[in-house]
């Protein structure tokens, strides 16, 4: 059964995370249109058509300019037999292709879905096994490595072929190139009668009107583990992407015309696609769009170089402002980039006391840490960007939104603690699974009944989404996560949390990066091992690492085991990969066959 919005979604203001560290300026509450993702983009268009809205490979386009492009190559769709349902998949690094395609498919009530682009073939068959496409939009250079190999296996019916420079429309092109790709990658699409992006784009603008209900209709269809690590596609609705849009817009302070969005993260991730590529659309900015990521150096070049004096947005993982606040002689190297790094959140993991102060001092940003996930917008929370912020947790649920504490594994139960004045379960001895309510949560799971049914419950009139994370709150209404539920490692009949351990293992003055999962045991049921990266010219070993773990850990949190690597793996967003690492062990492969 589909999940249904309800209305409004009011947030009692005596709610305790109100009181303390909530941004001055903010609303608690606020409307929630009923309207869809291209009604927003021609509400911005109105007021900031001559303005730049996408910046790549050292070309422009406007606000004005990418309408027209949307509404031609809409057009174009409809004129192939697409129809709203029909669902077209993205297999394309950022570019602004990308963002026009989206916004096209959107507008005629498709359905978009971006793939990551680093995809192996039978990983891109698998997406399209759930989200079952008609149409592909491919860069031409992915095409024969990765498509051609599957694509008669696929319900792919139409194929649309870019070149990455397609838009890139400018004097000195291939200068351009090699400064930020090094070269054109190209290639050869045989699919028959595969079609060319830029022939569609000059299709003369006639788009039919369509009746679309945004709070029912997916807008996009985005990969998600989920729950249970399983890939599934969490089914957004123009009215959850529109909502958690104006969301992020108030959190950042409201429209800031002028202002720069750094678009490094990949569009196909749900943080790029709503806090890059919608929001930057909200507030009338402009995106600094990156086809590949940058060296550090390269990024502080063009802050300095581009107009930049309103200020930049910049969204991320730990790693990439880790990098910022290493870069040598920055302050004196680029001098420019000093203050304009006013609004950065860090998210899809913790940051870390030292990285936030370091990157403080080198860049004169402001930064705080983040939470999402892709069954909710993704964005849930975030800490205060203008004032006082506190340290150690995941900020304040957006407005309109509200989370609590759940007991793990029986929802039915109720909250242990909702963050109401009369509430007294806080703290880590009223851990529980974070669950969050407001307008950003997804329809459902694509195909997936019974998982939605575990994942959405109705509580006293709101439906509730379950994270599958598992945290505390403070007595100002923050939350601090412990960890993933699937991940909590049972030893001796302790529960153990990955994520604390990491934490504390961190505090080893050799330790640089740290990976922390459970292996299964016959005698403990599991055991705790540990990857970790250590600095160089250092003489730690495992059993040094494990001796200063024993003296400074719970005897229950130390590891059995730890493995010292160069370097831990991480995905496209440079986040550490836990699950490659625990299925890769001998351990894991012996007990469940993996190869």
């Amino acid at each position: 059964m589909e999940a249904q919005m309800q209305e409004p979604f009011f947030v009692n203001e005596n709610k305790r995370w109100f009181k303390k560290w909530w941004p001055v300026g903010v609303p608690f509450n606020t409307s929630f249109e009923e309207k869809t993702i291209n009604d927003l983009l021609d509400e911005q268009v109105d007021k900031y058509s001559k303005e730049n809205f996408i910046w790549f490979l050292d070309a422009w386009i406007t606000y004005k300019q990418f309408q027209k492009y949307v509404k031609s190559f809409a057009t174009a769709l409809v004129n192939l037999g697409i129809k709203k349902g029909d669902v077209i998949a993205l297999f394309m690094p950022n570019c602004p292709q990308y963002i026009v395609a989206y916004f096209a498919i959107t507008r005629i009530g498709a359905i978009a879905s971006g793939i990551n682009p680093t995809y192996q073939p039978v990983e891109v068959l698998h997406q399209f096994d759930i989200i079952k496409p008609k149409m592909l939009i491919v860069l031409d250079a992915s095409y024969e490595s990765s498509i051609k190999p599957i694509i008669q296996d696929s319900t792919i019916e139409f194929v649309v072929y870019t070149n990455l420079a397609d838009l890139a429309e400018i004097k000195g092109i291939k200068k351009a190139i090699g400064v930020f790709v090094k070269k054109i990658p190209t290639g050869k699409v045989d699919f028959p009668n595969a079609l060319k992006y830029t022939e569609l784009l000059k299709t003369k603008p006639d788009v039919p009107k369509m009746n679309i209900d945004a709070k029912k209709h997916p807008a996009t269809y985005i990969m998600t583990g989920g729950m249970t690590g399983l890939p599934k596609a969490a089914v957004l609705t123009h009215f959850n992407i529109v909502s958690n849009t104006k969301q992020c817009k108030l959190w950042l302070g409201g429209e800031k015309p002028g202002i720069g969005n750094i678009g490094i993260l990949p569009l196909f991730h749900s943080f790029a696609h709503t806090i890059v590529m919608n929001t930057t659309l909200a507030i009338g900015g402009w995106i600094m769009l990156f086809p590949t990521p940058p060296s550090q150096a390269e990024l502080c070049e063009q802050i300095e170089r581009l107009p930049c004096k309103e200020g930049l947005i910049y969204t991320g993982t730990e790693l990439l402002f880790k990098k910022l606040a290493e870069l040598k002689n920055l302050k004196r190297r680029f001098p420019r980039v000093m203050g304009k790094l006013t609004l950065c959140i860090s998210s899809a993991g913790p940051l870390h006391a030292p990285v936030r102060d370091a990157f403080i001092e080198n860049t004169g940003g402001r930064i705080v840490e983040g939470y999402g996930l892709s069954e909710a917008g993704p964005a849930v929370s975030a800490g205060n960007l203008f004032g006082e912020s506190p340290i150690g947790s995941i900020g304040m649920p957006f407005t309109g939104t509200e989370w609590g504490i759940w007991p793990i594994d029986d929802f039915e139960k109720g909250p242990l603690c909702i963050g109401n004045p009369e509430d007294t379960n806080f703290g880590v001895e009223h851990t529980g699974e974070i669950c969050i309510s407001g307008p950003q949560i997804m329809l459902k799971y694509l195909d997936q009944p019974e998982e939605t049914k575990e994942t959405i419950y109705e509580y006293k009139g709101k439906l509730w989404l379950l994270t599958g994370d598992i945290g505390f709150m403070n007595e100002d209404g923050t939350i601090e996560i412990r960890d993933r539920k699937k991940q909590l490692i049972k030893f001796k009949g302790y529960s153990v949390f990955p994520k604390e351990v990491e934490e504390l293992l961190m505090k080893h003055p050799d330790i640089t990066e740290v990976a922390v999962a459970g292996l299964p045991d016959e005698e403990y049921g599991e055991i705790i091992k540990a990857w970790v990266a250590i600095k160089e010219d250092c003489d730690c070993s495992p059993q040094k690492i494990k001796e200063w773990a024993k003296k400074n850990m719970a005897h229950y949190k130390v590891p059995h085991s730890i493995a010292i690597i160069g370097e831990l793996p991480k995905n496209l967003i440079g986040k550490v990969q836990r699950r490659a690492l625990q299925e890769a062990d001998p351990v894991w492969k012996e007990k469940y066959g993996k190869n």
